[in-house]
């Protein structure tokens, strides 16, 4: 059932982003054109569009990156909170599969705008004279030669690292929708002013978890157990330190988690 909710939520979904990605990389042309030939160009009328389309990209990048939390936020609510949640809340699935869809949805879609706004940056700043000349050139091979030499004297364990960075990106992507989807659970629990509560728990909500971090961090520091000699190599305090940062994110996505299918399991209000 999980599978078909996740193929629900992407149909859903992809009639918006699926534009939004064509109208960005068709943006990234139009910049690269105006940084190319347009804003060099001696007619006012010409250099003066050129520095709109650019102003215009530089725009698309950011709201790439809103319309996928906005669209994020939006599903969850209508989908769960408003009307249609009399619908979902009757097919025969939990409300954990109901939240995972929309997690992992959601977090494919994040990635994809940042995978996107990449491709985007790259079509409208660089020529491909110029990528041509720096990929062939000395200076890009001794960079390559320096990071093999890196990795046999030190054994970086590349694979491990770059795991580790993925599953941190993933983890921080499902956080980011866990703090929205735990507000708008407990706001909506209420009979009335809902999205004006859902905005206040979700800066309270905010507020609670960095208090209770700082509160932790200062117990550590108190311990001295920053100062504590680990006796490390820099790759083994590398991967320690993106072990602790997963096992961070993890906890507290772990505790957002909670609060969302606590509340709609006992609290839903779709009155």
């Amino acid at each position: 059932m999980l599978r078909k909710l996740i193929k629900h939520e992407f149909r859903a979904t992809a009639r918006v982003m699926g534009p939004l990605f064509l109208i960005m990389l068709a943006l990234a042309l139009t910049a690269n054109l105006s940084l190319r030939f347009m804003l060099d160009s001696k007619i006012f009328i010409i250099s003066f569009l050129g520095g709109l389309l650019l102003v215009a990209f530089t725009v698309g990048l950011f709201a790439m990156i809103v319309m996928s939390i906005v669209l994020m936020v939006n599903r969850f609510r209508t989908n769960l909170m408003g009307d249609e949640g009399y619908i979902m809340f009757t097919l025969p699935v939990s409300s954990h599969k109901l939240v995972w869809s929309k997690i992992i949805v959601s977090s494919v879609w994040f990635i994809a705008a940042g995978v996107v706004d990449f491709f985007a940056g790259m079509i409208a700043f660089c020529d491909l004279d110029v990528l041509r000349d720096i990929f062939s050139s000395a200076s890009f091979t001794n960079i390559v030669d320096g990071f093999a030499y890196l990795l046999r004297e030190y054994g970086v364990n590349v694979p491990l690292a770059a795991a580790e960075i993925l599953l941190l990106c993933l983890l921080g992507c499902a956080v980011m929708c866990l703090q929205f989807y735990a507000a708008l659970a407990v706001g909506h629990s209420f009979d009335n002013h809902k999205m004006a509560l859902s905005v206040a728990f979700f800066f309270g909500i905010q507020f609670a978890f960095q208090f209770v971090g700082g509160m932790i961090t200062y117990a550590i520091d108190q311990f001295g157990m920053f100062y504590w000699d680990w006796d490390l190599t820099s790759v083994a305090e590398t991967h320690l330190f993106l072990g602790v940062c997963i096992l961070a994110e993890a906890l507290v996505g772990g505790a957002y988690y909670l609060i969302t299918t606590v509340m709609l399991n006992k609290r839903l209000n779709l009155q």
